[in-house]
């Protein structure tokens, strides 16, 4: 496709020449009216030719073929297994349904503004509702991106996800649930007689993540020196294990370990080595089946599961272990940047952000030694001055 300008009296035109018609063998040209300044048509036919190329690359080709056939297949070579699941099962779930058949060259905003819309108001595979705004959001940037390859590729011009509104994202309303410390004794003493008590022991002791535990070997656990090195991660994705290095550079990390959490793990070694009928190397997965392969996240999950149902305690998830941790720590007065680093967040200020809920009282504490120290200068606020006793 090519494009030039035309004048017409004091009026120019962006012309795009599309070939000849194979019906009548004339040649084919779209005029559009570009004003009274001829750099602005030359810039308009620039941008017309080059639609119409990306147009003519992807005749045919809708919006659900693109990202099934060619963005996912290309994006599955640098993403994380559970990334590329999750993308995968959004557009799948959510954008194939609505919108999958637009012609990709034909997409516009307004539809992806629609399909927001829909979401919002009835995207629950129920049909209860609406999907949360997250979660649009998330469907959002996962269009952003596949329009933004699609670009670089030459099938469109531009990236209409630029142009559509999105749902904001908000942060959460509700406060993280957590057990109290006579709460998490009340669970641990049921859960004491599971053969996989070692594994919550060790969430509720260092706030690891589910995967984190379950992708631990034992030379990750120095015994001797009290400590562990959180180096992998073992998700299921469609329920198939797969190992990762990590949600983020600080997800890496050490984990300090206390006397008594170092006494439940050498005593774990020991039973696990009975169980294998073997010696445990450093290779094996620290939380493993009676065969040595490494439990199934979800297999753990459901055994938590059935130890708080069957213990004097509040519902909560595996992963409220972690909370718990974080929490009992940080009313217990320990610094906001040590319960970071023990929970390998980027930030101490996102644990601040995350576990804001826990500060009040913390304030209130910082507020009451603040005035002792005002106290112990002499001064007292609501004592009347000298002048003012002397005056009268």
């Amino acid at each position: 496709m090519q494009g030039y300008v035309v004048a017409k009296g004091d009026r120019f035109y962006a012309v795009i020449y599309e070939g000849v018609d194979p019906i009548t063998g004339r040649e084919r040209r779209r005029w559009h009216a570009a004003g009274a300044d001829r750099a602005a048509a030359e810039r308009l036919a620039v941008v017309l030719a080059n639609e119409a190329k990306a147009n003519e690359r992807s005749v045919g080709l809708s919006l659900g073929r693109y990202l099934l056939e060619t963005w996912l297949p290309a994006k599955r070579v640098n993403l994380r297994p559970s990334t590329w699941h999750g993308y995968r099962s959004i557009v799948e779930l959510h954008v194939i349904p609505r919108v999958g058949r637009l012609p990709l060259c034909r997409l516009r905003a307004h539809h992806l503004e629609s399909l927001y819309g829909d979401l919002l108001a009835s995207g629950r595979r129920d049909g209860k509702g609406g999907l949360d705004s997250k979660t649009v959001l998330e469907v959002h940037v996962i269009l952003h991106k596949a329009l933004r390859d699609a670009c670089k590729r030459g099938l469109v011009v531009r990236n209409v996800a630029s142009d559509a509104e999105a749902p904001k994202r908000r942060r959460p309303t509700g406060e993280l649930r957590a057990w109290t410390a006579q709460q998490l004794h009340a669970f641990l003493d049921v859960a004491r007689n599971d053969r996989l008590f070692p594994a919550f022991w060790l969430a509720a002791n260092t706030g690891m993540r589910r995967g984190e535990l379950l992708g631990l070997r034992w030379g990750d656990v120095d015994l001797a020196g009290g400590h562990l090195s959180v180096n992998r991660s073992l998700i299921s994705v469609g329920y198939e294990l797969h190992e990762t290095r990590g949600k983020t550079h600080n997800s890496r990390r050490w984990i300090d370990l206390d006397d008594m959490t170092v006494a439940v793990l050498s005593r774990w070694h020991d039973a696990l080595g009975v169980e294998l009928g073997r010696e445990v190397t450093d290779t094996d997965h620290v939380f493993c089946t009676r065969s040595g392969d490494p439990v199934h996240p979800d297999r753990i999950t459901q055994i938590f599961t059935r130890l708080v149902a069957a213990a004097p305690v509040p519902r909560l998830r595996l992963h409220d272990l972690r909370h718990t941790h974080a929490t009992l720590l940080l009313k217990a007065g320990v610094p906001i940047k040590v319960v970071s680093e023990r929970l390998g967040h980027a930030t101490p200020g996102f644990t601040m952000a995350t576990y804001q809920h826990v500060l009040p009282g913390m304030q209130a504490e910082a507020a009451r030694t603040f005035a002792s120290v005002i106290a112990s200068t002499g001064f007292n606020p609501v004592e009347e001055p000298v002048e003012v006793a002397e005056a009268r």
